[in-house]
């Protein structure tokens, strides 16, 4: 069994709404709720550890996130000013010392139960698992608005969470990045700097991140087609 981590904060969103986008509405329920229910009903995960921005951590008590079904809702604790601080404030607050953990962006509500069990299984010899779908467009490196060269796509991948580490070793990868002021894109990052290794399962190109007003309509048009709505 495995212990989650969904973190719902808005870091360098670019979503313009005035509700946080934890709270924004998605076919009737707080975009939060979805990532919490797939936890919830994942058979690989037996605690979850939210993390909310300071300004909703009066409004997502540990009560309220129970009380909406979320059995598995462990503890609530407020995050930092980053994704990487408020990860970091997350392991703190897990008593466990060693185990696997399983870190989400609350920000996909289109996870779904089968993508966190995925990722949970990570054998003896991997520190982690990751979710990651093939990169389908041209990609260029560009300096000053003026294209340098083309990336051979072949061996790129867009990375997604759910994703799973060791517990040990996800704590010494952010200790050693704090202490060294290193921060990362994604927690898979911090764990290779150290030289995990880091296996990468399938991911899916459902899972979108909520990053613009327009990905409101396609996570709903998603979520309702799962549905048969």
């Amino acid at each position: 069994m495995a212990l989650g981590i969904v973190a719902a904060g808005g870091y360098g969103d670019r979503l313009e709404s005035e509700v946080p986008k934890p709270e924004v509405e998605l076919l009737g329920q707080p975009l939060l709720m979805y990532a919490l229910t797939a936890f919830q009903r994942a058979r690989s995960i037996s605690g979850i550890v939210l993390v909310v921005p300071s300004g909703l951590a009066g409004t997502w008590s540990l009560k309220r996130v129970r009380g909406a079904g979320i059995t598995r809702a462990i503890s609530v604790i407020t995050g930092g000013d980053t994704r990487q601080e408020s990860v970091s404030n997350a392991l703190a607050a897990i008593p466990e010392r060693e185990g696997i953990v399983v870190v989400h962006d609350a920000a996909r509500p289109a996870v779904t139960p089968e993508m966190v069990d995925d990722v949970s299984g990570i054998p003896p010899t991997a520190d982690g698992v990751i979710a990651a779908v093939p990169v389908t467009d041209t990609i260029k490196w560009v300096q000053d608005g003026v294209v340098e060269r083309t990336i051979d796509r072949g061996r790129l991948v867009a990375v997604q969470t759910p994703q799973a580490f060791d517990l040990e070793t996800l704590r010494k990868a952010h200790r050693l990045a704090l202490e060294s002021g290193f921060t990362g894109t994604d927690d898979a990052s911090l764990v290779e700097r150290i030289g995990g290794r880091i296996l990468v399962r399938t991911g899916d190109r459902e899972n979108i991140k909520i990053t613009y007003p327009g990905d409101i309509a396609r996570a709903e048009a998603i979520i309702m087609a799962r549905s048969g709505r």
